[in-house]
């Protein structure tokens, strides 16, 4: 089963740690407004969704969403959500930790795009 959205074990190790701190947490994916295009992640309900959301899929048991404008550009990619060091976006519950969520990703095959029946 394609997946569109996953997670390096470092950063769901990264998820387990605010998760115990804060309680459940969800993501979404930012635009680049003030933080850049970070992937932003905040205690479960603190970020207001829309109807132009898009949810991903779950990482860690966290919700990863991303407004439907931005998914239009990204649908053709999996989205791989990773961490290095360093401060992140100063809205996201990872700065306080040293560490910031980055994301990665690759482009899906033809085969995974039929399966996603993009194509």
């Amino acid at each position: 089963m394609v997946v569109r959205v996953l997670a390096t074990e470092e950063a769901l190790a990264l998820i387990e740690l605010l998760k115990e701190k804060h309680g459940p947490i969800m993501f979404h994916q930012s635009g680049g407004c003030c933080d850049g295009s970070s992937p932003m992640c905040y205690p479960e309900g603190d970020l207001l969704l829309g109807d132009q959301d898009v949810c991903l899929g779950e990482i860690g048991d966290a919700p990863f969403y991303m407004h439907k404008n931005q998914y239009n550009y990204w649908k053709h990619t999996q989205i791989i959500l990773d961490v290095v060091d360093g401060r992140g976006g100063m809205f996201s519950l990872e700065g306080v930790e040293g560490k910031r969520f980055l994301t990665r990703s690759r482009a899906f095959s033809a085969e995974e795009l039929k399966e996603l029946e993009l194509i």
